[in-house]
């Protein structure tokens, strides 16, 4: 039944419409390359066992898109600040009520901040080309330093974070040419495409499971607009646009950085280094130029950590403000507009997160957030479809359902290529969350402990 009562988008909450979709398309790109290839390129030679690699990367291209045509159907109907949050509270309203929703805000809070402190990490890594040898506290003192550094940038009105996003938007872009530059100018095509005995075998499929793992952790951030929907400039052009250019341009970034650094340096060679991105330019163009582009590749993992913060601290926020979190999470800044009680939380999470080992923090995020998530939100958009026919949708996904097909598949492929501890965790913490939520619906007289509520809040006959 539809309830006039229903909470509306929120519209007039303090935010500015500013971003349009060439800043929209820069915050995806600097969320979804920052630090991650740098750091990542040697993990994935070393899981496919080989310049074989490059697979990995066309193969997180081709999840990232299918499940980004998921995120710009959604994204383009209900464009509010929250990205998931919203879909599965308008999609399984009808039966749990509130769970799915309070369960994702639950994941987030644990996601987000790791997300970001693997940016930190890799920050710290290329530190340490200036600066070896570095102990324990010195190494997390800066990542604790460098987390506060970024929610102090974003402690600001939404037009300041645009100006900045730009500006580390071509510091990033500068970063990952000057690496592919320095890579080909030395290449030897005798170490790029020299693929083992034996690359296709029955090791393959292994290698590929570990490297879908980090491929698809390179692509995240496809959908950082989704997450702040309310801030768009024709949300309905700028959403899926914003995401679509991103996911192909990446790939193409990916792919070509991938092949550059593979053909400097035999693949084993690669498989082993720390800092993959100053030994590509160090031994084509020396030391000097290797510090230089050590700078850029710092700035650029900070630029990821900002922009994903920046998308993050709006999820609490929209769920407070429909009453499905803690109410203090939906408080604006009195003279600034924005979440300042989200991002400072989430910022408090990150510098956490950043006293945890690289490897087992990327199997963790992704594995808590497949199923609560990526998994869940395919099913919203099938649910949607059904349950409001009605809703507006200014993108409808290209030769549906077979995108949502695919990404399902993909993202089964990488939940059970996680590692088991990160399996055996994200597991206890969503337990956790399915007992918070019994707690909180409990006291707040809400499903399952009351009648499900149906408030179609995007549906034109609320508009």
């Amino acid at each position: 039944m539809q309830d006039s009562s229903a909470p509306q988008p929120v519209r007039g909450n303090g935010f500015h419409r500013s971003i349009g979709l060439f800043s929209g398309t820069a915050i995806n790109m600097t969320q979804m390359c920052g630090i991650g290839p740098f750091i990542t390129i040697p993990i994935m030679v070393a899981a496919m066992g080989g310049p074989q690699a490059v697979i990995g990367w066309i193969a997180g291209a081709i999840l990232a898109m299918a499940d980004g045509l998921v995120w710009a159907e959604l994204g383009a109907a209900m464009p509010g600040s929250g990205g998931t949050y919203v879909y599965l509270r308008e999609a399984f309203q009808y039966r749990t009520g509130k769970l799915m929703p309070f369960l994702f805000i639950w994941t987030m809070l644990l996601a987000i901040p790791l997300l970001m402190s693997t940016g930190i990490i890799g920050m710290v890594e290329y530190l340490e080309f200036f600066f070896p040898g570095l102990g324990w506290w010195p190494v997390h003192l800066i990542g604790v330093a460098a987390t506060a550094l970024v929610t102090w940038l974003l402690y600001r009105r939404i037009e300041s974070v645009r100006a900045i996003t730009v500006a580390l938007w071509v510091i990033m872009l500068v970063s990952v040419v000057g690496v592919a530059a320095a890579g080909f100018s030395h290449f030897n095509a005798g170490y790029a495409f020299a693929w083992p005995a034996g690359a296709f075998g029955s090791k393959f499929f292994m290698g590929l499971g570990a490297g879908l793992v980090i491929g698809i952790y390179d692509y995240l951030g496809y959908n950082t607009t989704a997450y702040i929907g309310d801030e768009l400039r024709n949300p309905g052009r700028t959403m899926p646009g914003s995401i679509i250019i991103s996911v192909i341009a990446m790939m193409f970034v990916y792919l070509a950085l991938n092949i550059s650094v593979l053909g400097v340096a035999p693949w084993q060679e690669i498989a082993q280094s720390k800092s993959v991105a100053s030994l590509v330019v160090e031994r084509s163009w020396g030391h000097a130029a290797a510090a230089v582009m050590t700078v850029l590749i710092i700035v650029t993992a900070f630029a990821s950590v900002f922009t994903g913060l920046l998308g993050g601290s709006r999820v609490p926020f929209q769920a407070a403000q429909e009453k499905v979190f803690l109410s203090v999470f939906g408080r604006l800044h009195a003279r600034l507009g924005f979440p300042h009680v989200a991002l400072l939380t989430m910022g408090v999470a990150t510098a956490i997160g950043t006293f945890f080992d690289l490897t087992e923090v990327i199997n963790m995020l992704l594995a808590a957030t497949i199923i609560v998530q990526s998994v869940a939100q395919i099913a919203a958009l099938v649910v949607l479809r059904k349950r409001q026919p009605q809703l507006e949708r200014p993108y409808k996904q290209w030769l549906y359902p077979v995108p949502c097909v695919i990404a399902l598949a993909g993202w089964i492929y990488v939940y059970v290529s996680a590692s088991a501890l990160s399996l055996i965790l994200s597991g206890v913490w969503i337990l956790a969350g399915l007992a918070v939520f019994a707690i909180w619906a409990r006291a707040s007289r809400s499903w399952p402990f009351a009648p499900v509520e149906i408030h179609e809040a995007y549906s034109r006959a609320c508009s």
